[in-house]
């Protein structure tokens, strides 16, 4: 019998924990979107070299490898049902559609998410968001604001130079492994993916970046507890970050694919 309450209970609990998360998020958002004009510019532009100029490397490494092994994996399947002219269009739909916005949400998460909440948390934990609020400053738009607002245009501005990257990598990969030619593989690319692809895939790097963003900052100002809770706030960005990107992947795919055969109709 206490089995059978418990079960409902701990459900309950963590339907409460997700919907403050949602509401501390959303609070969140509103707070850094009425911040945007009054906030620290050189500290916006510092977020962006920080992040997103420090990831780009790893980016480049991540497209090249997603193109390789997309046109790796796709070639079974045009090999086996004899549809070599159609890989332009599954490998290039693979990468803006789904693998290439997921695998670098999924890196950035890591490696941008992590960085941003460890920082944050280190300022928390020692006092110095406090302190700047003590002589009437005010952090949000100081740190917290320039911080979510820079992740969110790094991840953004990596996402295009990361699909150019990964096609290239697919159209080299098709030629050296399969012998396709490269008109071959443009001209069912440019057939038949058209802006609608494109758009998809940038308006789900933005909403990975959007999380990203404020689910590393949420994590970052929260933390309490001396130095171990830096490296907790660094761990619950990744996990709540790629849990938010996952779900958010799973939400815009169904959405873009029905507003998609609604506009095709």
């Amino acid at each position: 019998m206490n089995l059978l309450l418990r079960i409902p209970a701990s459900a309950g609990h963590w339907v409460v924990a997700w919907v403050r998360a949602i509401g501390a998020l959303t609070l969140m958002l509103v707070r850094v979107c009425r911040l945007l004009p009054s906030m620290d510019r050189r500290e916006l532009l510092r977020s962006i070299a920080h992040f997103g100029f420090g990831s780009l490397p790893l980016t480049i490494v991540v497209a090249t490898v997603t193109g390789a092994t997309v046109v790796l994996q796709t070639s079974l399947y045009v090999e086996r049902f004899g549809a070599r002219q159609m890989l332009g269009w599954a490998a290039g739909y693979a990468v803006l559609w789904e693998f290439g916005p997921l695998l670098l949400g999924l890196m950035l998460v890591a490696r941008v998410g992590a960085r941003n909440a460890a920082e944050l948390a280190q300022l928390s934990v020692g006092g110095q968001l406090e302190g700047l609020a003590g002589i009437s400053l005010d952090p949000l738009a100081l740190l917290v604001a320039p911080r979510v607002w820079g992740v969110l245009m790094s991840v953004v501005f990596l996402a295009l130079p990361a699909f150019v990257i990964a096609t290239l990598w697919e159209i080299a990969a098709a030629f050296f492994t399969l012998q396709i030619p490269v008109r071959v593989f443009l001209g069912t690319f440019q057939e038949m993916l058209g802006t609608g692809e494109l758009l998809g895939g940038l308006v789900k790097s933005v909403a990975f970046a959007g999380a990203i963003a404020l689910v590393s900052t949420l994590a970052g100002i929260r933390a309490r507890g001396g130095a171990r809770a830096v490296g907790r706030a660094a761990a619950s960005a990744v996990v709540y970050g790629a849990a938010a990107i996952f779900a958010l992947d799973f939400s815009l795919s169904s959405l873009l694919s029905r507003l998609a055969h609604a506009a095709a109709g």
